[in-house]
């Protein structure tokens, strides 16, 4: 008698995904304007702005970049720990590499914003990025996952969100008193001044507190991920998570009447408006790639998302935009109005070239 080692189909959506959503920071995002620069009216002037944040309570398209790698990395999770323990993992050893996972991702943050590599005590930042924010979302979602089933994780991440809106708006905050959603006013940003102190590195955004909601955003993704894994048809998987998305979208939006969508703070109604994107963004991806079977046009997406972290931290320490001024500079004044276009898509080839390299060979960097 014989054993099978278990088989895994891998879902190619979620590699698009995450690679879309690296697209965005690494060089979507500068591509996107530049083709607008040339042009004058409103409508261009309106797609500049979806590539900015907003200053504080609203949204944008560049406010659901962090989102989406949160909500990414929580939609990945059911797969990876399914797997893990069907091979024989143990859930001690299962802990282990989780707890790893954030440390690193911990670290890498702080090299990328947190002046780690400075070497300066005085200039060290501990807690004040993305990545931050994945490996806190991660942990708590983690053990979420492993010791809850799937009707206690739906009524979890009710409960976050209510949880972090009651903080908000009930913790009176000395000199503003309670309810605050100013930058001035909140809770959130109060704990971080006085947890984190000297190493805050931007005083409108809070982190500490705001835990809690990034939990909740890697928790819904986690959430899609599980349904993705159900025997559903996958007609039924696009119709289940747009329609998800499009009522995470309203419930976020009648929220914030009254809990504004603020990126900066991570409010419960900002978790639900940006949740409900990605699930959009999920659907629409599945139903291309899986239900269509249309995989061809997406490769270049895959190649970003297959090595995520090394396109998200070179971005960081190599300086791109640099490389296409000296390969393509002395064009200015031929390519005239779209000389930003040019270099801003000679600077994403820059950084997409070896990592396609690097997908040709099937060299991966995984955490």
């Amino acid at each position: 008698m014989t054993s099978e080692e278990p088989k895994f189909t891998r879902v190619v959506s979620l590699d698009v995904l995450r690679g879309f959503s690296m697209f965005l920071l690494v060089g979507g995002g500068a591509i996107f304007v530049a083709m607008t620069r040339p042009f004058d009216g409103p409508f261009p002037e309106w797609i500049q702005r979806q590539f900015t944040h907003v200053s504080w309570e609203g949204f944008h398209l560049w406010d659901l970049v962090m989102p989406l790698f949160l909500f990414v990395v929580g939609t990945s999770m059911p797969f990876s720990f399914e797997k893990r323990l069907a091979s024989g993992t143990s859930k001690r050893t299962l802990y282990r590499h989780i707890l790893f996972r954030v440390v690193v991702l911990w670290i890498l943050g702080m090299i990328r914003q947190g002046n780690l590599l400075s070497y300066d005590l005085d200039n060290l930042k501990l807690f004040n990025n993305t990545l931050q924010a994945i490996a806190v979302g991660y942990l708590i979602t983690a053990v979420i996952l492993l010791h809850c089933k799937l009707r206690v994780q739906y009524a979890v991440l009710a409960g976050l969100l209510l949880v972090y809106w009651a903080l908000l708006a009930w913790v009176p905050v000395p000199g503003a008193g309670a309810g605050e959603f100013t930058p001035a006013g909140n809770v959130a940003i109060y704990l971080d001044k006085l947890i984190l102190g000297r190493f805050r590195h931007d005083v409108t955004y809070s982190w500490v507190l705001s835990s809690i909601t990034f939990a909740a955003t890697v928790l819904m993704g986690a959430l899609a991920g599980q349904f993705l894994k159900t025997g559903a048809s996958d007609r039924v998987k696009v119709a289940g998570l747009i329609g998800a998305g499009a009522a995470c979208i309203l419930i976020g939006w009648g929220w914030g009447f009254q809990f504004p969508i603020i990126k900066r703070i991570w409010t419960s109604s900002f978790v639900l408006y940006s949740g409900g994107m990605c699930l959009i963004l999920l659907g629409t991806f599945h139903g291309i790639v899986e239900a269509w079977g249309l995989r061809k046009w997406a490769f270049g997406f895959v190649v970003l998302g297959s090595n995520a972290i090394v396109a998200y931290m070179a971005d960081s320490v190599v300086d791109f935009h640099g490389i296409a001024e000296r390969l393509v500079g002395g064009l200015d004044a031929y390519a005239g109005d779209w000389s930003q276009l040019l270099h801003a898509v000679v600077a994403f080839a820059a950084l997409w070239l070896p990592l396609w390299y690097a997908y040709r060979h099937r060299t991966f960097v995984k955490i």
